[in-house]
């Protein structure tokens, strides 16, 4: 059958234009100018014999023409994406690229990626920290994998702290996380009760104000019953979660941080918990991957091997091996397992916590 069809680029540059429903915003994700996306649109308007867009003042919008056929060349888009991935070989594809929020990347998967390497010698890892894969809400699909090209040789997987909805794209939870607050053990004056956060730095981030969607140390306070005494947005600010732990692992002042990933932390004795007060931010860490490279051979494999890791027990799954020191502390405390975190207060000997901060732990957990 001999196919009548327009320019193949003309039909791209329509659905970028029709999804954003801006000639500017197509421009933009084709790396063009929006005087090409205009040329492309008429050319095709011509081509059919039919309006596409009807502008509108500075924007545009679809005629029915248009709206009516957005969908079924999605469907072949997709349909020629699968195409061209059956045509390659990926046999003896060997590199991906994976990802990541930068503390997922160095707290949960530097510690775990030997054992990948292991079971995957052949496959080439190479590991991007970007704090853009830690999102507000649900994405569209366009915003993610935007250099992806699926003629590529190399696969490409993302690493997402977020809500899980990545329409057009696989998405597979691995765990949830809670926010807590962390703080150097050295820390004085010691935290016996949450009231004396008055007396020390708060140390804010983007990342977790992101994920709490709001004021992350604000929530905290809240959940902790010292909202109205304790000015949540005092306090330097960084850009990542991994800067606002160090600093507090630093005697700069007190953090908020996500389970599991300080959980090493805590088993090593590099930092405390001193309150026991967790705030469930409703967000969860998924594997992002395009439907069309999810079945290749290295994705295949990575995706196995880190669910299987993430459904791991949370005592194998989130607690790195204690230090020396750690471990001679634990057998000197009679009852206390080995590895266990440290949740006394901060800058005080270990012990148990006061009871004003248990019964404000059981007051936050009850709500």
């Amino acid at each position: 059958m001999i196919y009548r069809l327009p320019p193949l680029n003309a039909l791209r540059v329509f659905e970028a234009a029709a999804r954003h429903l801006s000639f500017k915003e197509a421009a933009a994700e084709l790396h063009i100018t929006q005087a090409a996306v205009s040329h492309q649109i008429k050319t095709l308007e011509d081509f059919l014999g039919i309006e596409l867009f009807r502008r509108e003042g500075r924007g545009v919008q679809l005629t029915e023409a248009g709206r009516s056929s957005l969908p079924k060349l999605r469907e072949g888009f997709d349909a020629l994406a699968a195409a061209v991935e059956t045509i390659h070989e990926r046999s003896a594809e060997t590199q991906l690229i994976i990802t990541a929020p930068p503390v997922f990347a160095a707290r949960w998967l530097m510690p775990r990626l030997a054992g990948f390497s292991a079971r995957a010698p052949d496959i080439e890892v190479r590991v991007v920290g970007s704090s853009k894969m830690v999102d507000a809400g649900a994405l569209d699909a366009a915003a993610l994998m935007g250099d992806f090209d699926p003629r590529g040789e190399t696969s490409g997987v993302e690493i997402h702290l977020g809500t899980g909805e990545y329409p057009g794209l696989r998405a597979d939870r691995l765990f949830g996380v809670a926010m807590v607050l962390v703080a150097s053990p050295d820390l004085s004056p010691p935290l016996r009760e949450p009231a004396d956060l008055a007396h020390h730095v708060l140390l804010h981030d983007d990342a977790l104000d992101l994920v709490a969607q709001g004021n992350a140390w604000q929530k905290w306070l809240e959940a902790a019953g010292v909202a109205d005494s304790i000015d949540g947005n005092r306090g330097p600010r960084f850009s990542t979660n991994m800067l606002s732990i160090e600093a507090a692992s630093q005697k700069l002042g007190v953090a908020l941080a996500l389970r599991p990933m300080v959980d090493a932390d805590l088993a090593s004795a590099r930092l405390v918990e001193p309150f026991g007060i967790e705030v469930n931010p409703g967000s969860a860490y998924y594997l992002v991957c395009p439907e069309v490279i999810a079945d290749r051979p290295a994705v295949a494999a990575f995706r196995a091997w880190l669910l299987e890791k993430a459904g791991e027990p949370a005592s194998a799954r989130f607690s790195a091996p204690a230090s020396a020191a750690a471990r001679s502390a634990s057998r000197a405390t009679p009852g206390r397992a080995a590895g266990a975190p440290n949740r006394s207060p901060a800058g005080s000997a270990p012990g148990r916590k006061p009871r004003s901060a248990r019964r404000r732990a059981a007051a936050s957990r009850s709500r």
